[in-house]
């Protein structure tokens, strides 16, 4: 082997001990750490050696965790107390988007961990699988899950008396805020739109908020009066919470990060005290299963 920083197929494939095949199978599917240069894979070799290294013992050597995904305060308010414990000595980063472009993102390698939810709590072993299996790499994949949570219409205390009808919410003068497509919040508006034989045409939309983090503020300030999340966001800004029904929040990962030291920190601290407290004050939360393995391909 060469001292060169970068290696082609070929010398992977020697220094791995595989079919040169199977390495441009594994580049292809994003297994294998590399890129493409006029047409040509090439493999950074010490990134090479940290995924074998990474690959050992269920990854529990790795000294760091990316989550993407969807939002949530809970997650966030966890995330930043694990990563304080953990200091210097590792990272823990969580960096949501929505359910879609994380699992693209996870796809891709990007991150280590998407957060998700699609639909209500009991289409969920129905739904999350099939959304999963959009892409290929979800045959190393499992998911694992972290609460169930309420989600409805937030809103400011002014306009609570409107909660008696909701039809009224939807009149043109009143600004919503959406989520993005791809955003499981965005996928509950539009059902609950439909619910009412509307679709967001006919709505006030104001500019797209990117998280749970940005809608509840839009609304806190005074951009826009309603807009569709989990209740935790509306705890979090002090907002009146309108309840639609409950969606299960999940955690999709390839088998061996779930071992990683890291992850393991973070589903032991979803289940603390501490934990629990913050949940009761955001609001719509229930651990009871956090943790419980939910799917894993066959």
């Amino acid at each position: 082997m060469n001292d060169s920083l970068f290696l082609n197929a070929r010398q992977v494939a020697e220094y791995l001990d595989l079919n040169e095949k199977k390495v441009y199978a594994m580049a292809n599917e994003r297994q294998l750490p590399g890129t493409k240069v006029t047409g040509k894979w090439l493999f950074p070799k010490a990134l090479i050696d940290r995924w074998i290294i990474d690959s050992c013992h269920g990854g529990t050597l790795s000294d760091r965790l990316v989550i993407g995904g969807s939002d949530d305060p809970l997650l966030h308010f966890v995330v930043r107390r694990v990563s304080q414990r953990i200091g210097s000595s590792g990272l823990i980063n969580y960096c949501p988007s929505d359910t879609r472009s994380g699992l693209t993102h996870l796809a891709n390698g990007y991150t280590d961990m998407c957060c998700i939810h699609w639909s209500n709590a009991d289409e969920r072993d129905l739904r999350h699988p099939a959304l999963l299996k959009h892409h290929s790499a979800h045959k190393q994949w499992v998911m694992v899950h972290g609460a169930n949570r309420d989600f409805g219409i937030l809103m400011r205390g002014e306009h609570h008396h409107l909660s008696q009808d909701l039809a009224q919410t939807t009149a043109l003068r009143y600004r919503w805020v959406p989520r993005q497509q791809g955003a499981g919040s965005r996928y509950q508006m539009d059902n609950f739109l439909t619910s009412h034989g509307l679709s967001s045409s006919d709505l006030n939309l104001q500019p797209e908020a990117l998280s749970e983090h940005e809608l509840a503020a839009a609304i806190a300030r005074g951009q826009a009066d309603f807009g569709i999340g989990c209740q935790g966001a509306a705890g979090e800004f002090g907002l009146v919470f309108v309840p639609l029904g409950k969606e299960s929040f999940d955690f999709v990962m390839p088998r061996g990060v779930f071992f990683r030291q890291h992850l393991q920190a973070l589903f032991s601290a979803l289940q603390t005290p501490e934990s629990a407290e913050h949940a009761r004050l955001l609001g719509g939360y229930d651990l009871q299963d956090c943790g419980k393995l939910l799917w894993s391909a066959q």
